[in-house]
């Protein structure tokens, strides 16, 4: 019997440690996983059951002792939506967690990022939005970082600079802006911000990956791309004088200064010291008598000199002017403006409450890299970035008729306006030469561009409901500078509708500047929207801006410009864009006038694009006092919205499912897990 009992006693040990060996992880965990995909919709059965060990299941792997969930690798299961919270982040030892090539959306949870045990993130190829939180600092042990091709937007945080394991970091396919952060980790080996909306300079200290980690990025340069521009061209070298010539790296050869040549500098030195040392002794003496004169209390401003002071950005009704603390340093940005008093000096002034985020003068504008937007009505339009990183569009205008006293007025009064849906004038500066408007830069462009630009090479065309929320921006944008301000616009086209990301505003631009031109100047570019009772383009009245307006919601529903080479009327020339939508109305060809990309996109909202044809029409009267006013436009499109969110929501994610099914089958470019 005793081998018999030695026997038993030997299974029931193999017995105890094959239980051993499947014992499960805690009961909290298993409760997570399983609580994650009931709450994702999914695509593939995966076959977890609370019946079976949870280090068993599909994509799930525990440490040696399956004590624990230390890896969850779910890629291409066919996940929708956000990641539910308190799901993943109750993992507390996850060291890698794979959900790419699915379609997971939301924000990055801030739950996983307090799994400070990462090691290795992929959510590479789905439709997560938002920023990437700077929360992400806390993941220490973090060395792969993939999140390419999603919808992620905002700046890079310069808090990846502190993770110090990092070896791979791919941010490639997203809408990330701002300037790229200076990320000095030597042993970062992969990285790639590819096809993104960043600007600026590129770091020295990622100068060594190759232009391809930084291509698709219009607004980089830099080593590896190419250098960056100055704000202004260089001067051109003297003339007889080769760009060489002098400098240390030039290849021509230097010539040996002669004797009386090094005398005659030695002199000219001498007596521009003396010279110096007079006039500091001059203005010693100026200045005691001029404190003599001046009282206990002194005043602010010498003779010949003006200094403005920058209001705190919330103390009065943010309509003040502000110059830059530099300007009042006396900069050699300073120059002497055209009609100014004697002593009185040229200089960036801010104006408006919302230019309080800004601390750069004129100096810091003219050493920015700098590239042309677009040449309009207005002037030309620069994006410039400046060495400490901020981005600002600058406008350099042409013909202006007024002299500087009403030139400043105007500009306080235009830089006063405040709307989401209205991008006001932070800065300005007037000289004799040069006209200088400083706006926020509004990275996603213009709806022209978006609307008209390479139309049939493959580019994502803008949706009903994006249209619908433009139409509405603009038209609210316009409401307000008409009844709080009653002001004009005075130029409402398509390229002056900026958008912001997802299309979740746009705003109206160049509002307002007619005022400050020659009286009767006909700009080109502006006849398809001008209506037919304007001749002086510098008294446009209200009932003009809604003609416009009229024009731009028929541009929205046509996808034409209001000069499209298609407006043909046999022979008798060329049709404006509302006679053209009139005459196909006329021919009950209703649906031919709406753009054919709406009809691609099968777009199911034939009724409130009916509606709001309508609606552009009665603006687009040719008796100005048939027109609504700009509110009763924007109520009008309000009441057509109506139960419109919902649709076009619908429409949208499956015109976005549809669209990953076919890219999935396509393999990442990320390092694969």
């Amino acid at each position: 019997m005793a081998p018999a009992a030695a026997l038993l006693l030997a299974a029931a040990v193999v017995v105890a440690l094959a239980c051993l060996a499947l014992a499960d992880p805690p009961a909290s965990e298993q409760s997570a996983l399983l609580s994650f995909l009931a709450a994702v919709p999914h695509e593939r059965k995966l076959g977890w059951s609370a019946s079976t060990p949870a280090c068993a299941w599909v994509g799930v792997t525990c440490d040696a002792a399956n004590s624990t969930v230390v890896k969850l690798r779910l890629p291409g299961i066919g996940l929708v939506g956000p990641i539910p919270p308190g799901t993943l982040g109750r993992l507390k030892n996850l060291q890698v967690l794979s959900l790419r090539a699915n379609r997971v959306s939301g924000t990055i949870p801030d739950e996983l990022l307090r799994l400070s045990g990462l090691r290795a993130v992929f959510l590479q190829d789905n439709a997560i939005s938002g920023a990437i939180p700077p929360g992400v600092s806390g993941l220490a042990a973090l060395e792969r970082l993939v999140l390419s091709h999603n919808n992620l937007s905002g700046p890079i945080p310069f808090a990846l600079n502190g993770l110090a394991a990092l070896r791979a970091l791919r941010l490639d396919g997203n809408r990330l802006s701002g300037k790229i952060p200076s990320i000095a980790n030597p042993g970062l080996k992969v990285f790639n911000v590819s096809d993104n909306m960043l600007n600026g300079s590129i770091p020295r200290s990622l100068a060594s990956f190759p232009a391809d980690a930084f291509a698709g990025n219009l607004q980089l340069c830099g080593t590896p791309l190419p250098p960056c521009s100055p704000f202004f061209p260089s001067p051109a070298p003297a003339p007889g004088m080769s760009p060489s010539d002098g400098a240390p790296g030039g290849t021509g050869k230097r010539k040996k200064l002669s004797t009386a040549a090094i005398v005659g500098i030695i002199v000219a030195a001498v007596v521009v010291a003396l010279l110096l040392l007079l006039a500091i002794v001059f203005c010693c003496k100026r200045s005691r008598r001029g404190a003599r004169t001046e009282g206990p209390k002194g005043t602010a401003a010498a003779v010949g000199q003006t200094v403005t002071t920058r209001p705190p950005p919330a103390s009065g009704d943010g309509t003040g002017t502000a110059s830059s603390p530099k300007d009042d340093a006396g900069t050699s940005g300073s120059v002497a403006g055209a009609g100014a008093g004697a002593g009185e000096a040229s200089r960036l002034v801010f104006v408006g409450k919302g230019a309080g985020g800004y601390s750069f003068d004129l100096e810091d504008l003219l050493r920015a890299s700098a590239e042309v937007l677009g040449k309009g009505s207005a002037g030309t339009s620069y994006k410039a970035v400046l060495e400490e990183g901020t981005t600002v569009v600058v406008k350099r205008l042409k013909e202006v008729a007024v002299a500087r006293r009403e030139f400043e007025a105007h500009m306080e009064v235009v830089g006063g306006v405040e709307h989401r849906n209205l991008l006001p004038v932070r800065a300005y500066y007037f000289s004799k030469d040069e006209k200088l408007l400083v706006y926020d830069y509004l990275p996603a462009g213009s709806l022209s561009a978006m609307l008209h630009g390479s139309r049939g090479s493959g580019r994502t065309p803008m949706d009903w409901d994006a249209r619908m929320r433009s139409a509405l921006s603009a038209s609210r944008g316009l409401a307000h500078l008409h009844s709080e301000h009653k002001l004009a616009h005075g130029n409402v086209k398509s390229s002056n509708v900026l958008l912001r990301p997802d299309y979740d505003a746009a705003a109206l631009s160049d509002f307002s500047l007619h005022p400050i031109y020659a009286p009767s100047s006909v700009r080109a570019g502006s006849g398809g929207y001008r209506a037919p009772e304007v001749v002086d383009t510098r008294r446009p009245t209200l009932k003009a801006d809604v003609y416009s307006l009229g024009v731009l919601l028929l541009e929205l529903l046509t996808g034409k410009s209001p000069t499209h080479a298609s407006l043909q009327e046999g022979d008798s020339g060329t049709l404006d864009l509302p006679r053209w939508v009139q005459s196909v109305v006329r021919e009950e060809w209703t649906a031919e006038v709406f753009d054919v990309e709406l009809v691609r996109l099968g777009a199911s909202a034939e009724e409130e694009m009916v509606a709001l044809l309508q609606v552009a029409m009665a603006c687009v009267a040719t008796v100005p006092d048939a027109r609504p006013d700009a509110p009763d436009v924007v109520r009008m499109i309000e009441e057509i919205g109506a139960g419109h969110g919902q649709t076009t929501t619908e429409e949208s994610a499956r015109a976005t499912t549809s669209e990953e099914e076919r890219s999935r089958g396509t393999p990442p470019a990320a390092p694969t897990p």
